[in-house]
Formats: C-alpha cells, structure tokens, sequence
C-alpha cells in the first residue's frame, strides 16, 4: 500500500513536469511556426528527487511540420518520399536556432 501510493505521487510529479515541458516546447515552437506533434522524456532520480534524466527533441522522434501549411519537417518527408529530408531538417534547424545559419 505504501509502495502505491509512492507509485502515485511520482507519477503526479512526471505528469506535472511533463506538461511544464510541453507547454515551454509548444510556445516557443509556435513562434517559429512550428508545430510539435510528440516527444519523449525519460525521468530519473537524483538523490531523493525526480530529475529529467533524458530528453529526446529531435526532428525525427518529434516529428515537426510548419502550421497552417500541412508541410511536414520530419521523417515523413523521407517515408513517402515528400522532397529533400537534408532540406527539411536544414530548415527546422533554421528556425530553431537561426544563429546557426547567420553567415550562410
């Protein structure tokens, strides 16, 4: 009994902490346009607290798209044969850090 109801509150603190993750990603994607259909998270403890251990936000495991177009950014591009994925990934990374592409 003790043991599920430890169960319960880490899963309350991943449920929460994910969502604190979704909602940053989702904002600052959406002023790049950009959309963000899923992520993956891995949660870990450090010490007696529950860190994010891994996070993996990476075009292909997130999947990305520009809004409002139904242009797809991510492996799709690839799986049906949509156009150039180095272009695609050229172009998310472009909008994400545009720093990157300053002296191009």
């Amino acid at each position: 009994m003790l043991w599920d109801l430890q169960q319960n509150r880490n899963l309350l603190k991943f449920r929460k902490l994910a969502l604190m993750i979704n909602s940053i990603l989702l904002d600052y994607l959406d002023k790049r346009n950009l959309l963000l259909p899923d992520f993956k998270l891995e949660f870990g403890r450090r010490k007696s607290k529950i860190v994010l251990a891994d996070e993996t936000f990476h075009v292909i495991h997130a999947g990305s798209g520009i809004k409002g177009t139904g242009e797809s950014l991510d492996k799709d591009v690839f799986r049906f044969d949509k156009g150039d994925l180095v272009a695609a990934y050229r172009e998310v990374a472009r909008r994400i850090v545009p720093e990157i592409f300053k002296d191009q």
